[in-house]
């Protein structure tokens, strides 16, 4: 088992710029998300917040195991690494405009969550936390 204190002391191994790319990548999605919901209003707030909080949902999810401080439960890391990637969003935002509905704004509230989840992706990201690996520490 590797060390807890070779984790404490970097979240990231990512570079300054990589992560500043992803900063602006948050900021972008951020005020696009923000534009949907003012836009659209209705079920499109909710939908907007519950995504950006949706991908840390999973750390709630099942009993916790045995792990250490900055460690996440073994058997919590599959979920966690499958929503923190950006390709399940990306792909969301790629097909729900073409699901069907009455008009173009019919399911704009299934957009906004997948922006919400991406921002909260990005946001990751660009602070440092990024995938775990099979022993719960962060990459």
């Amino acid at each position: 088992m590797t060390s807890p204190t070779r984790h404490k002391t970097a979240r990231s191994s990512a570079s300054g710029p990589v992560r500043g790319a992803w900063a602006l990548l948050a900021v972008f999605l951020l005020a696009w998300t923000v534009l949907e919901m003012v836009n659209h209003s209705g079920a499109t707030i909710p939908l907007g917040i519950v995504g950006f909080i949706a991908p840390d949902l999973t750390l709630f999810v099942g009993p916790a195991g045995p792990h250490e401080p900055g460690q996440l439960p073994r058997d919590k890391v599959a979920a966690y690494n499958l929503v923190h990637r950006p390709i399940v969003p990306v792909l969301g935002l790629v097909v729900v405009p073409f699901l069907p509905g009455d008009g173009p704004g019919a399911n704009v509230g299934l957009f906004t969550f997948a922006l919400g989840w991406l921002v909260h992706i990005a946001s990751d990201r660009a602070f440092g936390y990024g995938l775990r690996t099979a022993d719960g520490w962060q990459r």
